[in-house]
């Protein structure tokens, strides 16, 4: 699990046969989780300046390539003592996304971010998304567009200092949403829900 709070931004060595090579400051061991651009990953092999992670063929079916070479924003995944910021964060891209406009206000930028209809439901006005890893808050949704309002430190922080309109974007849509939807559309296809009264049945059975 990860918060969607950047720790670096790395830099991509290579990318071939499916490793990807990160040069990283951070201190990694074989098997750690590791979020690239907001795509959870496994570390397969380390080094004195950075580590190695392997890309499975669900992701890279999903992902755009674009999205692992240069800059990268990077984050471990979180640890049990760690302090929680950000919001809950699995590393399973949804989508891809594009910049549509970007607007500049007095004291922050607006990122109009264009996706597929169908992922419109899991994006919630106020509610929390991630962005190439990056946790961030909704400001409105409409039919296939949402909006990001951007303070400077994050822009300071962050790539998205160097987005421009049709940059693509890892898309991680709200965990909460998708599983309320999951359960909602498989609800008339499945049994009917427990009452009460079995759940009282099966505590006491135990």
């Amino acid at each position: 699990m990860f918060t969607g709070l950047i720790r670096e931004i790395a830099t991509v060595k290579s990318y071939q046969n499916n490793i990807l090579t990160i040069h990283s400051k951070h201190p990694t061991k074989l098997g750690d989780s590791i979020a690239i651009n907001g795509v959870c990953l496994t570390v397969i092999k380390v080094h004195t300046d950075g580590f190695e992670l392997e890309l499975a063929d669900e992701t890279r079916s999903i992902i755009d390539e674009s999205k692992i070479s240069g800059k990268v924003h990077m984050e471990p995944a979180m640890m049990m003592n760690d302090r929680f910021e950000g919001h809950i964060v699995q590393g399973h891209v949804d989508c891809l996304g594009k910049v549509s406009s970007i607007r500049k206000r007095e004291n922050a930028t607006d990122f109009i971010i264009k996706v597929d209809k169908k992922y419109i439901a899991h994006i919630i006005p106020k509610g929390s998304i991630t962005i190439d890893g990056i946790s961030l808050t909704v400001n409105d949704v409409s039919d296939d567009t949402f909006r990001l309002t951007i303070i400077p430190h994050t822009l300071k922080n962050t790539l998205m200092r160097d987005y421009q309109v049709g940059t693509s974007l890892n898309i991680e849509t709200d965990v909460f949403a998708r599983y309320i939807d999951h359960i909602l559309s498989h609800r008339s296809n499945s049994k009917k829900s427990m009452s009460w009264d079995d759940v009282d049945k099966m505590q006491m059975s135990y």
